[in-house]
């Protein structure tokens, strides 16, 4: 019998038509997806296990899978195998053998999160499943401002969905930017971990500094509450996006 190996696969999608990334009993998700294509071809039951655990609706340029297979299969060649399985908006962008340990959510990572909103009078129709529309002006530089709040470590319990159970509400963001691109204003988040949802509350939170429903100088003081009614709406999914992983 083959020796067991571990593969990392580097995955794209988009998340329109899919209940999130993580397998669930009342719809498809990115994972089942998957499982689904590598029991297929490894020819034996496979679990996925996944690096961000992405929304419905939210997508990905490059999130980060593994998982293990006694398959004869060289771990590079997966990419093309798996490739020709999976639905059209899911494709693996890279496929390689790592070591049985590297698990995705316990090493030292970077992931990098892109929030659009698309600006104008009306909606853009080719635009609708990859931004977040709004005919509100923004101040950009209000929400730089306000960005720049929340550059560093803090506890980001306002920042996460009420609920969610997890050892810590700590993380780090290494930078947060607000630039502009032609009509869509992209909000661009990296940091060592993200709390469910933080990303859109975040992007809910500096569109009401945009829209001059709060002041920059408020973001310590929502931070400090720790209170997820302090801080703003959660934004839609469809503008947000998982655009890299880095470990």
């Amino acid at each position: 019998m083959a020796e067991k190996k571990r593969v990392r696969l580097t995955v794209a999608y988009d998340g329109t038509n899919y209940h999130g990334w993580q397998e669930q009993n009342n719809g498809i998700t990115i994972e089942s997806e998957l499982t689904r294509c590598l029991s297929q071809l490894c020819g034996e039951p496979v679990e996925v296990i996944g690096a961000s655990r992405t929304d419905a609706g939210v997508h990905a340029l490059g999130n980060i899978a593994v998982f293990d297979t006694t398959a004869r299969m060289p771990a590079e060649k997966f990419s093309y195998a798996l490739n020709r399985l999976l639905p059209e908006d899911i494709r693996i962008r890279r496929s390689e053998e790592v070591a049985l340990d590297w698990h995705p959510r316990r090493c030292e990572s970077r992931k990098t999160y892109e929030y659009r909103i698309y600006r104008g009078e009306f909606p853009m129709p080719v635009r609708r499943l990859y931004t977040h529309f709004t005919y509100r002006c923004l101040d950009v530089e209000a929400m730089r401002s306000a960005a720049a709040f929340l550059v560093g470590e803090h506890d980001f319990k306002s920042f996460c969905r009420t609920g969610v159970q997890t050892d810590s509400t700590v993380r780090e963001i290494y930078s947060l930017t607000v630039e502009e691109e032609g009509a869509e204003l992209v909000i661009r988040v990296c940091g060592n971990g993200f709390l469910y949802n933080m990303v859109r509350i975040i992007a809910g939170t500096l569109m009401e500094v945009g829209e001059g429903r709060r002041r920059p100088e408020e973001m310590p003081d929502i931070l400090n509450a720790r209170d997820r009614q302090a801080a703003g709406p959660t934004a839609p999914a469809c503008g947000l996006t998982l655009v890299e992983y880095r470990s």
